[in-house]
């Protein structure tokens, strides 16, 4: 319809433009197809997204050649990648079969990138001596890849267009880059830097930004990228292994939580002389950045920066990493931290302390501000942390080793006396180190083992070596606690000047000879014996005194009992006195009355009348016998006793029997006859004498004589 209103001219000037579009995308097609014919597929039945190689994997065998359908319209048709073309003409379809040799489209798919190589050039231009990669249409491998879609012009004998797929990085993983064109890297670096060229992705601007061939600063990180493969070799986790290389290395470097990494450099200017590590360099985000490193003056080898905990996308080529435990400072310790680079060592430690040098935090030499208790993330090769205690310490001369390990080398001292006598002696030393004083005393000796073996064991030993020698053993040892007063203040001020407290010096085993301490052991056994004697002998005083004392306490009851009694005795006896002096007074006052009783008698009867008369008066009162039971007469022969004795037992018997009538038998001593019976006076209470009870004659002298003594006066001279 359209063409019918047009001029007959213009018609067929619009139809010869088809014919050229046509037998142009023939063109195209035949570049990218092969010699091998394929069967033509119906529009209708190809997917609009398939590429030419896979319409050729996806032959239809039920469409053959010429065999379409006539309503498909021109804006359907798709390329035959055999070179047939099907072209809609006014409801005509029309199949062009052009030759391969005249095609010139390319197409590329989604995720592939064209890698174009040019066989010949028109006007005979030629790469520049060392290029691989041709920037002004050379012959060769050409800088621009090309992009999915349709690519013109590109003719099989003048071009060779290789499709490649896209190179892909997978998350948590890095990619490598050599570059085989470019400029030459400069001796004093061994990797190209980092050039803005879209990741790689545009070699052309690579290659006009002055890029260096070779291993390249830069990276890839996770994603996908259409490279150039003609100018850049891309290295993976998954290809390794074909460069020398693990997959590790290519995977985000890990540290972790409790880790510090340690940072060595293998690109950048060298370090400078006296100098151990790079000083830091900012903003190149933590060594990600490798070209910023460089730029800022960054210096190969070991730096003074260190990675913290996390993942880094680091270039093994340019950085090696070495995890290492932080500086762990334990609770009672602090941190002198010793650093080996710096900027300056300026003294900040003052006039006062004159030495060693303490600096600041960040310099070189012993910082003033020690570290305290926790984790720190340092560098372990360019700093020194000497742990120094701030509780006491317990240095021991003998055999025992405290769990710090200071004194593992120290032994019991061997002194020598006043005497001559050497002896071992063991010493405990406790000292103090201040946090604020740490740095000092590091800074002084270097370490807290420098210090026990280079100032307390000299300064301890020599004390107790002179000390030793102006005593004697025995002396020595008498007098410790004095000798052990005397090492402590002494001690104490020759550790101050080292900005060490000595909190106490102790003498411990003392070992003399043994010789000598036996002399010493048995003197003192017999010291103790003689001790051991006094107080036995003083409990013995003890206790006599306690034995004295009860008896006394006993005595001194029967004493009370006793006083008592005397004072009653006394009582009694004056009781008795007076009643004695009263008798005797009325013995006194009735004699004087008997007595002139007796005077009166003695006038009136006359001495001799009266005493006769007081003498019956007695018999009579004491019933006396006056004549004998038994009378024996005789004219003196022997018989008479014999005859006395019967005539008193015939008495006796007659007596009981009641037979003499109280009559005393008188016996005659020459016949043996019984006498006349002779009354008897009978007296009372008067016996004979013992010697003479049995006396035949009973009334005797002596009997008379007993009874003149009771009479009240000494008259005797009657008869």
């Amino acid at each position: 319809m359209l063409y019918s209103l047009l001029p007959k001219s213009q018609v067929k000037v619009r139809i010869f433009k088809q014919l050229a579009a046509a037998v142009s995308a023939s063109l195209a097609l035949s570049a990218i197809s092969t010699l091998k014919p394929s069967p033509v597929l119906a529009a209708s039945n190809i997917p609009l997204a398939q590429t030419s190689t896979q319409l050729a994997a996806k032959p239809d065998s039920s469409l053959q050649l010429g065999q379409l359908r006539s309503t498909v319209p021109l804006q359907t048709m798709q390329l035959d990648p055999g070179g047939f073309i099907p072209i809609a003409i006014g409801g005509t379809i029309i199949i062009l079969v052009l030759p391969l040799f005249f095609g010139g489209l390319v197409v590329i798919g989604d995720r592939e990138v064209g890698i174009v190589s040019k066989k010949f050039s028109f006007g005979g231009k030629s790469l520049p001596p060392g290029d691989l990669i041709a920037l002004n249409g050379e012959a060769g491998y050409q800088a621009d890849t090309l992009p999915p879609g349709w690519h013109w012009g590109y003719w099989p004998l003048q071009y060779n267009v290789r499709k490649e797929s896209l190179t892909v990085v997978p998350q948590g993983e890095i990619a490598l880059i050599i570059a085989a064109g470019g400029k030459s890297i400069p001796p004093q670096r061994i990797l190209g830097k980092i050039t803005e060229c879209d990741n790689f992705q545009d070699a052309r601007q690579f290659l006009k930004g002055g890029g260096e061939k070779g291993r390249q600063l830069g990276i890839l990180t996770g994603g996908s990228y259409r490279i150039n493969t003609a100018l850049f070799t891309v290295i993976t986790a998954a290809n390794a292994a074909k460069h020398g290389m693990t997959a590790e290395q290519l995977k985000l470097y890990r540290i972790a939580p409790d880790k510090v990494g340690i940072v060595t450099t293998f690109d950048g200017v060298p370090i400078q002389d006296g100098e151990i590590a790079g000083p830091i360099i900012p903003n190149h985000d933590n060594f990600q950045n490798a070209q910023k490193f460089i730029t800022a003056g960054g210096r190969r080898g070991l730096q003074e920066q260190v990675l913290l905990s996390g993942s880094w996308n680091l270039n093994p080529w340019f950085v090696g990493v070495d995890q290492v435990a932080m500086t762990e400072i334990p609770i009672g310790y602090v941190g002198a931290v010793i650093s080996y680079v710096g900027k300056t060592s300026e003294d900040v430690s003052g006039a006062a302390f004159t030495h060693g040098n303490l600096v600041n935090v960040g310099n070189k030499g012993v910082w003033v501000t020690p570290l305290y208790p926790g984790k720190h993330p340092l560098n372990t090769r360019i700093l020194k942390v000497e742990l120094v205690p701030t509780t006491n310490i317990v240095l021991n001369w003998s055999g025992k080793t405290e769990r710090h390990s200071y004194d593992s080398q120290l032994s019991s001292l061997t002194v020598r006396s006043q005497d001559g006598f050497a002896f071992d002696l063991e010493v405990a030393q406790i000292i103090h180190v201040g946090a604020l004083d740490a740095p000092k005393v590091i800074s002084r000796v270097g370490s807290m083992q420098n210090l026990v073996d280079h100032v307390l064991q000299p300064t301890i030993g020599n004390y107790f070596r002179n000390s030793a020698q102006a005593y004697s053993v025995l002396d020595f040892l008498s007098a410790r606690s004095g000798r052990q007063a005397e090492a402590a203040e002494y001690i104490k001020a020759a550790l101050r000047t080292y900005d060490v407290q000595a909190i106490d010096t102790l003498i411990g085993d003392i070992l003399p000879p043994a010789e000598l301490m036996q002399t010493q052991t048995d003197r003192k056994i017999a010291e103790e014996q003689c001790k051991t004697y006094e107080v036995q002998q003083l409990a013995q005083t003890q206790r006599q005194q306690l034995v004295r004392e009860t008896a006394l306490a006993e005595i001194q009851q029967e004493m009370v009992k006793s006083e008592q009694g005397v004072k009653i005795s006394e009582l009694k006896a004056n009781s008795q006195v007076k009643q004695a002096q009263g008798e005797a007074e009325s013995i006194r006052v009735k004699g004087n009355a008997q007595a002139e009783a007796y005077r009166a008698g003695v006038v009136a009867l006359g001495g001799s009348g009266y005493t006769a008369l007081q003498l019956m008066q007695i018999i009579g009162d004491r019933n006396v016998r006056v004549v004998p039971d038994v009378a024996v007469t005789g004219n003196g022969s022997g018989g008479g006793l014999v005859d006395g004795l019967l005539g008193m037992m015939m008495w006796n018997q007659t007596s009981k029997n009641g037979e003499n009538g109280g009559e005393l038998p008188v016996v005659n001593l020459q016949t043996s006859e019984p006498a006349a019976k002779l009354p008897i006076a009978k007296v009372h209470s008067v016996k004979p004498p013992a010697s003479r009870a049995n006396s035949p004659v009973a009334n005797s002298e002596s009997d008379i004589d007993s009874l003149f003594d009771e009479l009240p006066f000494d008259d005797r001279s009657f008869s």
